[in-house]
């Protein structure tokens, strides 16, 4: 049966093959086309992207210009028109008081670095074991961890107050930075990729091989782990050097002052000071070049983390 039914199928010719393969520029062709290659950048798509990136430069480009301007400039001339006093606004900025910018500037470093430095490490511990151990609440306090995530910041800082206030470390170094080292979001996203990319296989293995819970952790996790704390670094960076409201209300000391709230200081005296509006928005401008430098040098990490993203998918 199976003998005849093989006879009487005819073998499959050039003609036949020709005419079941789709023609080059038919529909079939068209589809597989589209799955395999490259898709065309949609217009729409290209251009609201423009505008968003257009809305979200025109503040940068506003300060880069405003801030080469003079005092009588800056309300007497065309917005988006330059002018060549950038340089005398700088040396102005950091000869007032004595160079205090610059103290806020390395303020503001000291609460930026060693907070998102000492985040990063809680994050990572914590999404570390969230992700690869077992143990008793561990939804709940996962669950904990998401809510977290959810509470506004500002709505914590009251309360930060009164227990420093308490405990005598208000309006020292200590009230910015103790609040800024447990982040539920970096945790989160630090349980997020250890899932992902630590696979338990290896932990087993260097468990087997006699391996501590902290080597496997320093010299395994870690590594694996460092684009995913990279993301968790800058985001943890940049909301220190970009907070306002926890170091307004544990500072008094203008000394201790962050750059966000020096420059809020300098803002209400342009009220009776006009020359004071300028020192302002030079400090503006200074203080984001360190936060452009910053994803400048981190992008690589970015960018391998995409790369490894697409080739496990």
């Amino acid at each position: 049966m199976s003998t005849a039914m093989t006879l009487s199928t005819p073998p499959k010719t050039a003609s036949s093959t020709a005419a079941s393969d789709p023609a080059p520029g038919g529909p079939g062709a068209s589809r597989s086309a589209g799955r395999g290659g490259a898709e065309k950048p949609s217009v729409i798509a290209t251009g609201v992207l423009l505008l968003g990136a257009l809305y979200c430069l025109i503040p940068i480009i506003w300060v880069l210009f405003a801030a080469s301007k003079s005092a009588d400039e800056l309300f007497s001339t065309f917005t988006f028109a330059p002018s060549t006093h950038l340089l005398q606004n700088v040396q102005d900025l950091f000869s007032y008081r004595d160079g205090l910018f610059l103290r806020w500037a390395g303020n503001t470093a000291l609460y930026a670095i060693g907070g998102a430095l000492v985040s990063t490490l809680v994050s990572a511990a914590a999404g570390y074991g969230l992700a690869l151990f077992d143990f008793r609440g561990k939804k709940l306090f996962f669950n904990l961890i998401l809510a977290g995530v959810l509470v506004p910041a500002v709505i914590l800082a009251v309360p930060q107050y009164l227990l420093f206030a308490q405990a005598g470390l208000a309006n020292t170094y200590w009230a910015v930075f103790l609040p800024s080292i447990l982040n539920p979001y970096g945790i989160y996203l630090a349980r997020i990729y250890a899932g992902a990319s630590i696979p338990r296989e290896m932990i087993e293995a260097a468990r087997t091989d006699g391996a501590g819970e902290l080597r496997i952790f320093t010299r395994f996790a870690v590594p694996m782990m460092l684009p995913g704390l990279v993301t968790v670094f800058l985001f943890q960076f940049v909301g220190i050097w970009n907070n306002y409201m926890l170091p307004y209300i544990m500072l008094g000391d203008d000394s201790l002052f962050p750059i966000t709230v020096g420059l809020s200081t300098l803002m209400n005296q342009g009220a009776s000071q006009p020359a004071m509006y300028t020192t302002v928005i030079t400090g503006a401008l200074v203080s984001i070049l360190p936060l452009i430098a910053l994803f400048l040098l981190l992008q690589r990490y970015w960018q391998s983390d995409l790369t490894g993203g697409a080739v496990k998918g």
